[in-house]
């Protein structure tokens, strides 16, 4: 039946549109079925209203909740997972209409980022053609509950059933509701691991320790206030009370490495593993997550800039802890030959290995 009525509108679309120029009466619109038939047979008939009649039937028993538009959680959650901004060029459009003409989109994957509503209009209708295949698409797996910005954890997923690439996002928006910023990292192809920590050691053998700077211990509860705490106060002091707003049960996920950390004992040690004498996280933009929080940075080296990256916090809400960590940093070569490569050769995944869906934890 739904088929015969979208038949039905078809024609009717092709018959009344030519009377639009026209302009007969204003437009008027109805939001129910009943209130569209009786606007039908009424002196105030619209085509809006006919054409409204087709689509209250074929959007019948769907929800009618709206989504809050200024809430950066939700306005995220609808381009990816409803448009599907990153694997159709109608999402794309979508996602380029809901940012403002300064918008600056830092792709972590280039060299430079894409400034502007049309460069960034371009740049995602680019993403699309580069997936190659509409069965193809973007997984939204973890995403935090800021209202101004937020962060959200993804996946590439294939239409054959696999899924691939991993990274984190970042998207801040401006005072009247449009994105203005968007950090984007993906999961590096080579990950270094235990190598890393003996960089650091070579990088920072003659570094001085920073200077202790005192602070008034505090308990926040929001997670964006308690990801302020740990970097803008209690970073570079006692490892201890750092690891007070960890929960028992924390799952740690850094992309420098294979697999995830669990448990407050090796999630003290990463962190102390990680503590070198002249290395500072430099926090710089942070949402406004209650929840979760997620937040963009940028490591100091010896007074010198070094690479960005994106972390997702998220809460147990029963401790109020950090029980989940996501962090992931930049490459420090634009774009990254592995990945560059990966993509070309299997542009579904974006990996080399690609792996079932749902074989593995969403982490």
């Amino acid at each position: 039946l739904a088929a015969i009525v979208l038949l039905v509108k078809s024609s009717v679309v092709a018959f009344l549109s030519p009377l639009k120029d026209l302009k007969l009466q204003k437009t008027r619109k109805y939001p129910t079925i009943r209130r569209r038939v009786n606007c039908l047979s009424s002196s105030t008939f619209s085509i809006d209203a006919v054409l409204g009649f087709f689509d209250d039937y074929l959007n019948r028993g769907k929800s009618t909740e709206k989504l809050n538009l200024e809430n950066a959680k939700d306005i995220v959650s609808n381009l990816v997972i409803n448009q599907n901004c990153y694997s159709s060029a109608k999402g794309a459009e979508e996602f380029a209409e809901a940012c403002a003409s300064d918008v600056v989109y830092e792709d972590c994957f280039l060299e430079n980022p894409v400034i502007g509503k049309e460069a960034v209009r371009e740049r995602m209708l680019l993403k699309v053609r580069e997936r190659g295949g509409i069965a193809d698409s973007l997984r939204l797996d973890r995403i935090s509950d800021g209202k101004k910005a937020c962060g959200f954890a993804w996946a590439w997923i294939s239409g054959n059933n696999m899924e691939g690439l991993r990274g984190t996002t970042f998207v801040e928006l401006n005072e009247v509701g449009k994105i203005v910023y968007v950090r984007e990292i993906p999961e590096s192809i080579y990950k270094p691991g235990d190598l890393t920590v003996k960089l650091l050691e070579a990088v920072t053998k003659n570094a001085k320790p920073t200077p202790f700077t005192p602070y008034q211990k505090k308990t926040p509860v929001a997670a964006n206030e308690i990801v302020k705490y740990l970097f803008n106060e209690v970073q570079g002091s006692e490892i201890e009370e750092s690891m007070r707003f960890f929960d028992e049960s924390i799952v740690y996920r850094d992309f420098n490495f294979e697999n995830v950390l669990r448990g407050k004992n090796e999630v003290r040690k990463f962190i102390n593993d990680f503590s070198f004498p002249g290395i500072v996280f430099k926090l710089q933009k942070v949402d406004d997550g209650v929840l979760s929080s997620s937040f963009t940075w940028e490591v100091e080296i010896n007074g010198a800039k070094g690479p960005k990256g994106i972390s997702l916090y998220e809460l147990n809400p029963d401790t109020n802890l950090i029980n989940y960590v996501r962090d992931i940093p930049e490459s420090a070569i634009k774009p990254p030959p592995l990945g560059a490569l990966a993509r070309v050769l299997r542009p579904g995944v974006g990996v080399f290995q690609a792996v079932a869906i749902g074989s593995r934890e969403i982490e």
